[in-house]
């Protein structure tokens, strides 16, 4: 039997993880100074806690799980979103008693069962942010400003933010009764998801990729002119701190996102250079949430990017530069390999990436094999090296061959490679 990786998932190999390191090295960056605190939860929870907080009848919950029971007939689900699990983390830690704001990152394997398609995997990564205790609308446009100049700094380029505000559950419900309406009288021409969502959850429809969708939207009702005061002027102002922060915006009237515990604000960043998968990172308010899994109330929001569309971009817009060795340690003779050893750990032990050669072939090869892996130098040793307590030091790059003394590694051994750079 031939195993391979199942449909929907893929393995990382080092040519993959070069530009994950990237991510995350820059994500931790970027978060440390927005004073973010890690945070790591559970791959699987109880499947109750995302049928409650992310909405039944989101596609995520209604079609996406991976549910299984366990050995008591509990059932369980791999969790297909972050920030369900952090709620109840907050709630279960009582982090609610510690300090009235509360900063979160993570990132970690998420699944969800769906037609696998490039960026889009079964099992997938996420990057994301909670700010829970704050309904400054300040906090809003500094959230988002993370999200942005994380990208920036990533020296990304062609993206842009979109934004909306869905207001508050009231407004919702009365925006669905006029959509409803409206749409009733297009029935037939609705797609089949659409026809599901009529009768469960009708703003979701909103979102629809199908063209004939939005065109028959193009003349409903607004969801815009339902929404409250409170939440305009909300709205409003995170608007104006984005100008403020001198961070570009669309207003997309449509946006709604995929989950029920949205509210207010809502924004996606996209990309023209991923086709049909252009969001990159997506987020907003979910003021009730807290308060609807069993916490006191408690404003909070987020945002949460998929790592493997990261990688797409990056893998697209910067050009793979292999981590090169800094010193390819190789013996001549059999005799001369623990000596090498000795000086391969030496130089490790400074701080070099080191790889040392003991195999049973002519030096050409092995110099050769040096030159493959991007070694900056070759350190050659043989009966003459030992006896002398010295290396011989082959700079790759510029074909210059000198000797140095044991006894010199630690002074002139930096000197001489920055000097070969």
């Amino acid at each position: 039997m031939k195993f391979q990786c199942l449909r929907g998932t893929k393995d990382l190999l080092y040519d993959d993880l070069y530009y994950w390191y990237i991510i995350e090295n820059k994500s931790k960056k970027i978060f440390n100074n927005f004073n973010y605190q890690e945070i790591k939860t559970p791959i699987f929870e109880n499947k109750a806690l995302f049928e409650k907080g992310v909405g039944q009848f989101t596609d995520i919950v209604s079609k996406e799980m991976y549910v299984f029971q366990d050995k008591k007939n509990r059932e369980l689900t791999l969790r297909p979103e972050g920030t369900a699990s952090i709620v109840r983390a907050f709630i279960e830690h009582k982090l609610y008693s510690h300090n009235k704001l509360q900063k979160f990152w993570y990132l970690g394997p998420m699944f969800r069962y769906e037609r696998p398609q490039s960026g889009r995997q079964r099992q997938f990564h996420q990057l994301g942010l909670e700010c829970i205790g704050s309904n400054d609308p300040f906090i809003d446009a500094e959230i988002i400003s993370i999200a942005y100049n994380f990208l920036a700094d990533l020296a990304l380029d062609n993206y842009y933010l979109e934004i909306n505000s869905i207001g508050e559950n009231n407004d919702r419900l009365k925006y669905q009764e006029y959509l409803v309406k409206y749409l009733s009288k297009y029935k037939d021409e609705l797609d089949v998801d659409s026809k599901n969502k009529l009768e469960n959850n009708p703003i979701k429809i909103l979102d629809s990729k199908n063209t004939t969708i939005q065109k028959l939207l193009e003349n409903a009702p607004k969801l815009s002119d339902f929404i409250n005061l409170d939440s305009a002027k909300h709205f409003q102002q995170v608007c104006e701190y984005l100008e403020e922060l001198n961070i570009p915006y669309r207003i997309n009237t449509k946006l709604v996102r995929g989950l029920d515990y949205y509210n207010n604000t809502a924004f996606e960043i996209k990309t023209n250079n991923l086709n049909a998968q252009d969001t990159i990172c997506g987020g907003g308010r979910y003021n009730n949430l807290v308060m609807q899994l069993g916490g006191p109330s408690t404003p909070a929001i987020g945002w949460a990017m998929g790592i493997e569309r990261l990688l797409l971009l990056l893998q697209e817009q910067i050009t793979y530069r292999k981590t090169q060795i800094d010193f390819y340690v190789l013996t001549t003779d059999k005799f001369s390999h623990g000596y090498a050893l000795n000086i391969a750990n030496k130089l490790r032990h400074y701080g070099y990436r080191v790889e040392i050669d003991v195999n049973y072939i002519n030096v050409s090869k092995k110099l050769k094999k040096a030159t493959l892996l991007n070694a900056t130098s070759a350190i050659l040793i043989g009966e003459t090296e030992v006896k002398e307590k010295s290396i011989t030091i082959k700079w790759l790059n510029r074909h210059i061959q000198e000797k140095i003394g044991v006894h010199e590694l630690d002074t002139v051994i930096t000197k001489m490679y920055k000097s070969n750079l």
